[in-house]
């Protein structure tokens, strides 16, 4: 049984720590002038909830995933508020040019194109794979094999892209073209490949890795065009606080850790900004 001092001592305890709690979240002030953010005191974020498991809505409609919890985690360690945008991909570089939110959070591919209009602070390696329907496994092992197949992909994105790029290679081998069918996102278009409109799909290998893991979908391909993944914003004293918040994580081991826990590659060394 415990004696009235140690009850009280507990109290005591309990006391000062929640008073140094209070404390620190007082002593909490938002890293990131007004002036750089669309909202005061709010990191306001873009994704497309539609890539299981790094970004999706959960069957209670909370967003959730590895990239949803780094945005999270950076605003709060930024004393902001986060602030999730559901958007299409397609809107996302157009949306954080007009100042509609501050940083896109949807697993961006890097390129140089891209780091002249905005500032880009890769931070994950991504590469493409394609996907078919479990009654297809072993039809898709090569990308050769997608010639003259129907693929589908999201819209405006690194995936698109590289489906023409690969489509180029398959003509310039003497190859039938891909029939390359666009979705507004990625769930449309695994949609479309469950009700066998198209017979393939190119995504990133996080997601098709999900989906073959759940037995929705067997992977044919992977590991094509490894390219990093950013994060992009407009405000350079945005970027800057962002990637000093990111290398902070490092240091402390809470970055990796959040990889490792779902199975994604992290880049080596400092993070840093590439921008205009």
């Amino acid at each position: 049984m415990m004696s009235q001092w140690s009850v009280r001592s507990a109290v005591t305890a309990a006391l000062l720590l929640g008073a140094t709690a209070a404390a620190q979240a007082a002593d909490c002030k938002p890293v990131v002038a007004d002036g750089d953010l669309i909202k005061p005191g709010t990191l306001v974020m873009s994704t497309n909830p539609t890539l299981p498991p790094l970004q999706f809505v959960d069957a209670s409609g909370e967003l959730k995933g590895m990239r949803i919890e780094l945005g999270a985690e950076i605003a709060k360690r930024l004393c902001l508020k986060p602030e999730f945008v559901r958007i299409e991909f397609s809107a996302m570089v157009p949306g954080l040019q007009a100042g509609r939110w501050d940083l896109i959070d949807t697993g961006i591919f890097f390129t140089a194109e891209r780091a002249k209009i905005m500032q880009m602070v890769p931070y994950e390696q991504q590469a493409i794979s394609i996907s078919v329907a479990n009654s297809a496994k072993g039809s898709i092992s090569k990308p050769d094999d997608l010639a003259g197949k129907t693929v589908g992909v999201e819209i405006g994105g690194f995936e698109a892209a590289k489906a023409k790029t690969l489509n180029d290679e398959l003509t310039a081998k003497g190859l039938k073209p891909m029939d390359i069918r666009t979705f507004d996102n990625f769930a449309l278009a695994y949609q479309a490949l469950r009700a066998g409109q198209v017979e393939a799909v190119v995504s990133i290998d996080g997601v098709a890795k999900a989906y073959a893991d759940r037995g929705d979908f067997a992977r044919g391909v992977s590991g094509l065009y490894a390219t990093p993944v950013a994060l992009a914003m407009k405000s350079k004293p945005l970027a800057e606080a962002v990637v000093k918040v990111m290398n902070d994580m490092k240091a402390d081991g809470s970055y990796q850790k959040l990889f490792n826990a779902y199975g994604v590659v992290a880049t080596d060394g400092a993070l840093a900004i590439s921008g205009p």
